[in-house]
């Protein structure tokens, strides 16, 4: 019985805590437009639920701040990660989800440039590879027969596209955050990021035209989802982090793909959203490739030292803790 907490428990709990977030990150669109639906536009939204969710995360976790210290990598995450968060939110109320989704999974694309020229890690035939594979997917479902070109057709397929690379850069970031100051808490990440998303947004919130706003029992609603999202999406990303300090990251980038298959469902039950031939090849060109790149980036695990025998399961468990940390995803 104690070798069964000690081995299931630590693999299946953190695999859950992964799939539980990315499910709330598939189905995140929905309550978005319902907000937009009652006259909080998209910027807004995302000034207003990542305000709520910085809040939120620095009353939980306050005696954290005590380990932060000023680095110019900390605007430079916040920056990135409003463009992330804004581009994730606006494409998803006013375009097709998932083609919006699609385009911001162009992370092998851009992680690879992006590590090559921050974090000076050789661009191998691999990883320049799988960058090809997923703008051949983009591509394929980008083509339009009119414009002859593969490029989005709208601005919510832009913004989409501009999420992805804004997310791309944040996880790069937080690699370097993590190197740069090792001794800050994960959670002042977080707050870092709900806090760029919050701010960047409300700066863009200024060149949005802004419909009435919601008065009376639409106020209420709007006020009470505008608090449960960002509750939720902090409580969410506290529950991812959980989940990946506890499995190897080549596993949990794996097991975020799960976000595509929650958005599909998700777009098709509540918005009659149904991906076409195109949409189908580009798309699988782009999660295999995100696949892949997982699988090229393993982590090779050493050999234990004998002289850790005792320890056992908890030095490799450690280990992984160590090596999942700093490739953390976080998604506002």
């Amino acid at each position: 019985m104690t070798n069964w907490i000690r081995n299931g428990l630590p693999t299946g709990w953190p695999t859950l805590a992964i799939m539980l977030g990315a499910s709330v990150w598939g189905m995140i669109w929905y309550p978005l437009r319902m907000l937009n639906a009652l006259g909080v536009t998209g910027t807004a939204a995302s000034a207003l639920t990542s305000g709520a969710g910085c809040l939120f995360v620095l009353l939980v976790r306050y005696r954290a701040l005590r380990t932060v210290r000023w680095h110019w990598l900390l605007p430079a995450l916040a920056l990135a990660a409003g463009i992330t968060n804004l581009g994730f939110v606006w494409g998803s109320i006013h375009g097709e989800v998932m083609r919006v989704l699609l385009l911001f999974y162009l992370t092998p694309a851009w992680t690879a440039l992006f590590a090559h020229f921050i974090l000076h890690e050789r661009l191998t035939w691999a990883g320049a590879g799988l960058a090809a594979l997923s703008l051949a997917g983009a591509m394929t479902m980008l083509w339009s027969p009119q414009l002859g070109m593969p490029v989005p057709g709208n601005l919510a397929e832009w913004a989409g596209l501009a999420g992805g690379m804004g997310f791309a850069m944040s996880n790069v970031l937080i690699l370097k955050t993590s190197r740069v100051l090792p001794e800050m808490k994960p959670e002042m990440r977080t707050a870092t990021i709900f806090g760029g998303a919050a701010i960047f947004s409300a700066f863009a919130s200024l060149f949005e035209a802004m419909p009435a706003p919601p008065t009376g029992a639409h106020l209420g609603t709007a006020a009470l989802l505008v608090l449960g999202l960002g509750f939720l999406l902090a409580s969410n990303n506290m529950l991812v982090q959980y989940g990946l300090a506890r499995v190897p990251a080549n596993r949990a980038s794996i097991i975020m793909l799960f976000e595509i298959v929650v958005t599909a469902l998700s777009a098709w039950l509540f918005a009659g959203e149904t991906p076409g031939p195109r949409e189908w090849a580009g798309g699988a060109c782009i999660v295999l490739a995100s696949a892949l790149s997982s699988w090229v980036h393993r982590t090779k695990v050493l050999p234990p030292d004998p002289a850790n025998q005792d320890v056992g399961l908890d030095a490799d468990g450690d280990a992984d803790r160590k090596d999942a940390k700093n490739r953390s995803r976080a998604m506002v």
